[in-house]
Order: structure tokens, then C-alpha cells, then sequence
């Protein structure tokens, strides 16, 4: 098992809170987590070298992880907890907290907006239920399994756009370093894109972009690779705002697929018609 996959215990088990009920505490503890990053937010964080911007990123996921860890441990005691956002892969069985208590970290630290705090509860490889808060605006995105998928309790629900020449499609960077075939495969999918659809937006997170297709304002959403963090979130909110999730290739997603689609119906055969140039 992955170093940095560990499962967290206490002595106690809270049994007694619905899904429901779960989720509202989840979104408390994101909203209180956004508060402390909110503080923090202002001006650019200056480094000089690669170890001094791990360095600045920890000091904000630590602020985060420091409301996070403990309210959702009291919430889910023998959960496990998923500690490094750039995880990817199946998950061993049970539930899991998928957390990344700052997702856009990178954008935090430069002083640009997108960004936001995430925790997701997986149950034997399946989301159910989410919680993605923007400190900035004072969004909150929610999504229960079989629930629906809300913005401040309002309900979620994808576009009815079914021509791609008409959608706005966005795709963003995995991660840093990814390897030569990864990095031309995401060229060459912009590049198709930039031909068939209106407006082709490209910028991370990942998070940001589902939350968009989840409201019916962008209509497409793909990435290449990938980690659970930047993608359970919101593949959960656009399941449950009637989208379809799927690989490149038009496939099943799991966690250990090496693509990743979300779109509005609509348009989604278009999407992989495109993507699989």
C-alpha cells in the first residue's frame, strides 16, 4: 500500500448519521477549512527553487488538514484517510476520506481565485457523497449518491447544448511532471477540441471545470491521467446533475483509467468522437 495512504482509527464508531446527515457535517468542516485559506490569501508567494514551493504548498494544505483531519476522523472514525492529493489508483476496500484541502493550491499561492477545499467519502471504490467549497465566493457544492448534486442547495443540472461546434469544453494539466506520451497526448486533444468546439478553456484545477459542467455552464470536461482528489469530486456532482462520466475512449471510468471524460449528454459522443482522433 501506498506510503501515502493511511488509515486513520479511534476507539469510538459514529454510526448513527445518515448520508444525509454526513454530508452536511462534511460541509462544515470544508467551509471552516476555506476560512483558515481564506485568511491567508492575498499576496504572491515568492520562491526560488522547487523544494521552496513544496515547501509554501505544504504550509497551506497543513493549515487546512489541521481542521480537516480531526472533523471528518470524529465523523467517520475507522475510515481511512487518503493523505497525498496527487494519489491515484483503486482504493483497498471500505470507506475513505479523499481529501484535497487545497485543491489549486499552486493558484492560492499566486494570488488567482481558482481554487477550493474538497472532501469526498468513498465507499468500497464508490463516491458517495461530496462536499466542494469556493472560500472565495462562499460556494458550496454538494453531491449525495442518488441524492442530486446542489449549489447552496439549490439543484445541479448539466447543459441541454447537443452540438459540439456550440460547447464550451475545458481540459486541464494532471499534474506537474507528467511524462512525454501524457503531455502530447493533452496537446493533441487540445488541438482536436480547438477545431470541433466553440471555446476550449485550459487551466487547473480540475475541480473547478466539473463544478462547471455540473451547472450547466461549461459542457465538456476531459483530462488525461489524473489523481482520485482532482477527480471523484466532480465526478460525482456531474453524475448526480445528469451528465455522463466516462474514459477518452467513451469506456467505464474507474480511478485507475488513464483518461477521464465528463460531459452533457448531448455531447458526449461527439466528445469521444473527437478525443479519439
Amino acid at each position: 500500500m501506498s506510503k501515502s495512504v493511511q488509515t486513520t482509527a479511534a476507539a469510538a464508531t459514529v454510526g448513527s448519521l445518515s448520508d444525509t446527515e454526513l454530508l452536511d457535517q462534511t460541509a462544515n468542516a470544508v467551509r471552516e477549512a476555506g476560512s483558515v485559506l481564506r485568511q491567508r490569501f492575498g499576496d504572491v508567494v515568492r520562491y526560488e527553487s522547487r523544494e521552496e514551493l513544496m515547501r509554501a504548498l505544504a504550509v497551506n494544505d497543513d493549515a487546512a488538514l489541521d481542521i480537516l483531519r480531526p472533523r471528518l476522523t470524529s465523523l467517520r472514525p475507522d475510515a481511512g484517510w487518503v493523505e497525498d492529493e496527487l494519489d491515484g489508483g483503486a482504493l483497498p476496500p471500505g470507506e475513505w476520506w479523499v481529501v484535497d484541502p487545497a485543491e489549486g493550491n499552486v493558484n492560492h499561492l499566486h494570488a488567482l481565485p481558482e481554487w477550493a477545499v474538497t472532501a469526498t467519502l468513498v465507499r468500497d471504490n464508490q463516491p458517495v457523497l461530496t462536499a466542494v467549497h469556493l472560500p472565495l465566493t462562499g460556494e458550496t457544492y454538494t453531491a449525495l449518491t442518488g441524492g442530486g448534486a446542489h449549489l447552496d442547495g439549490r439543484p445541479l443540472h448539466v447543459s441541454r447544448t447537443t452540438d459540439l461546434s456550440l460547447s464550451l469544453v475545458a481540459t486541464s494539466q494532471a499534474r506537474p511532471d507528467e511524462d512525454d506520451e501524457v503531455v502530447r497526448r493533452v496537446g493533441s486533444s487540445i488541438t482536436a477540441m480547438l477545431f470541433d468546439a466553440l471555446v476550449v478553456r485550459t487551466s487547473v484545477p480540475a475541480t473547478l471545470h466539473l463544478l462547471n459542467v455540473a451547472a450547466g455552464r461549461t459542457d465538456a470536461f476531459w483530462q488525461f491521467a489524473g489523481a482520485r482528489a482532482d477527480l471523484l469530486p466532480g465526478a460525482l456532482l456531474v453524475t448526480e446533475a445528469g451528465g455522463r462520466i466516462s474514459d477518452a475512449g467513451g469506456r467505464p471510468w474507474t480511478p485507475q483509467s488513464g483518461s477521464f471524460l465528463a460531459a452533457a449528454p448531448g455531447v458526449h459522443a461527439e466528445a469521444v468522437a473527437t478525443l479519439s482522433r
